[in-house]
C-alpha cells in the first residue's frame, strides 16, 4: 500500500465517476501528495468497506454517491450542521480522535457555483426546486441561508414535498404543491432536483414559468444537453446550466474539509466544459 494518504469515491454504479480526476487536480495545484480512487461498493458492502478503508487501508476520507449518502449519514460519528439537516453524508473525514465526521457538501457546491460561478444571486429571489427527494433535501438549507423571497417545492405527491417544507420552515418561507398547481406562477431560479434528467426526461412543466431574466439549473450533468436544460432555453432563460460546476465545487469543498486548503476550481471547469462537446 502506498504511504500517501488515501482518499475514495464510493457508489454503485461508480466507474463513469469525474471525482478520482477531480481531486487529483485539486491535488496537484495544492501541492498536497494523496491517491483519491473510486471504488465500487454496493449498499449492502457499505459499512464493511468503509470499516475496512478508514481502520485497515489508511484512508483518511470518503465521498459517497447515491445510493450511498443515507448510509452514510447513518454511519458517521459525528455530523455537521448542514449534513444534519439534509439527512445525507456525502463527505465522511476520519478525525483525529479516530471518529468520522458526515458532512454534505452538495448544498454548498450548488449555491457556489450559482453565486460565484454564473453570478445568479439568491438573495431575495422565488426559487421553485422541481422533486423532493434527496437531492432537494441536500440543497435547501444552503439555499434558505442565502436569504430568498420563497422557496417552492414541486413533485408527483405533493406529501412528500409538504414534509420537507414542515423540515425546512424554521429557516425561512418554504411552501410544497403539485406540478399542476404551477400555472400561473413565476420565479427567478427554477432547479431541477428529480432524476428525471438522467433518463432524458422531464418533470410536466406548463409553459411561462420563468420570470424575465429568470435562470434554469439542472443538478444533472451529461456531455449533451439535459431534457430539463433544452426546455429553459425554449422557455428562454438568461442561463440554463446543468451540474458539472456543483460537482467540481462539491468536490472543492470537501477537499477543503480534508486538507484544510481551499483548491481553485474556475480552471478545471473551464476544462471539463471543454472536454464535453467532444
Amino acid at each position: 500500500m502506498s504511504h500517501k494518504d488515501q482518499y475514495a469515491v464510493f457508489g454503485s454504479p461508480i466507474k463513469h465517476s469525474k471525482s478520482p480526476r477531480i481531486h487529483q487536480f485539486f491535488a496537484e495545484q495544492t501541492q498536497q501528495d494523496l491517491e483519491y480512487r473510486a471504488v465500487l461498493v454496493p449498499a449492502e458492502q457499505f459499512e464493511q468497506a468503509v470499516n475496512d478503508f478508514f481502520f485497515q487501508e489508511g484512508g483518511r476520507g470518503i465521498n459517497c454517491t447515491v445510493p450511498l449518502k443515507e448510509l452514510a449519514w447513518a454511519y458517521a460519528d459525528k455530523k455537521t450542521a448542514r449534513a444534519e439537516l439534509s439527512k445525507a453524508v456525502n463527505t465522511l473525514a476520519l478525525q483525529e480522535d479516530g471518529s468520522i465526521l458526515g458532512d454534505n457538501t452538495d448544498g454548498i457546491g450548488l449555491v457556489t457555483d450559482l453565486q460565484k460561478n454564473n453570478a445568479i444571486l439568491l438573495t431575495g429571489k422565488k426559487i421553485l426546486i422541481l422533486g423532493a427527494g434527496g437531492a432537494s433535501r441536500g440543497i435547501i438549507g444552503p439555499i434558505q441561508d442565502e436569504l430568498p423571497e420563497t422557496i417552492t417545492i414541486a413533485n408527483r405527491t405533493v406529501e412528500k414535498a409538504q414534509n420537507l417544507t414542515t423540515e425546512f420552515a424554521h429557516k425561512g418561507a418554504i411552501n410544497a404543491c403539485r406540478y399542476a398547481d404551477l400555472a400561473g406562477l413565476s420565479f427567478d431560479l427554477i432547479i431541477n432536483a428529480t432524476s428525471a434528467s438522467l433518463s432524458n426526461d422531464l418533470p410536466p412543466l406548463v409553459d411561462g414559468l420563468l420570470k424575465e431574466q429568470a435562470c434554469c439549473y439542472d443538478l444533472a450533468y451529461a456531455n449533451e444537453a439535459t431534457a430539463f436544460v433544452r426546455w429553459a432555453r425554449e422557455q428562454g432563460a438568461l442561463k440554463s446550466l446543468d451540474g458539472l460546476g456543483m460537482l467540481i465545487e462539491q468536490a472543492a469543498e470537501a477537499f477543503y474539509l480534508w486538507r484544510g486548503v481551499r483548491p481553485m476550481s474556475e480552471e478545471l471547469i473551464r476544462l471539463l466544459d471543454l472536454e464535453r462537446g467532444n
